[in-house]
């Protein structure tokens, strides 16, 4: 199997989400979790409130069980949205945290860049409070 179908097989598995409907998410207390690694946030700025997690780390961050959880990965039930570059790696990262049992995981379709071009807030990374200077693997994505 290739990326493709791979890709194709995890997205039948949930419902995507667009740019408006990640921001209504977050507003009704969904977590937004950015997974884009530094160079992209330092180029591009920043979604505001959004957890800053290497994509590499998210699994350890996001697992209310694990020992290396985040503060705000409180529950299986948390409603979380996985935001990349461009809506390809997130997918990846949805699959994962669902077989952690994070069941209303998603994904942002189009990414940050979906997200920046329906004109919702972005800050420079300067701006933003706590947020975490690790780089991701989101490979363009």
């Amino acid at each position: 199997m290739g990326i493709d179908e791979l890709l194709e097989r995890v997205r039948a598995g949930y419902d995507r989400i667009g740019p408006r409907e990640a921001a209504a998410a977050a507003t009704g207390g969904a977590l937004l979790v950015d997974i884009r690694y530094a160079a992209l946030r330092e180029r591009d700025g920043l979604i505001p409130g959004a957890l800053v997690v290497e994509r590499n780390e998210l699994e350890w961050r996001l697992d209310p069980q694990g020992s290396h959880r985040a503060a705000e990965a409180v529950s299986h039930d948390l409603p979380v949205v996985v935001i990349c570059n461009e809506g390809y790696a997130s997918s990846l990262a949805v699959a994962s945290l669902r077989q952690l049992g994070l069941h209303r995981s998603t994904d942002l379709i189009g990414g940050f860049q979906a997200w920046r071009a329906a004109g919702l807030p972005v800050v420079a990374p300067a701006e933003a409070p706590g947020s975490d200077d690790g780089a991701g693997t989101d490979s363009g994505g």
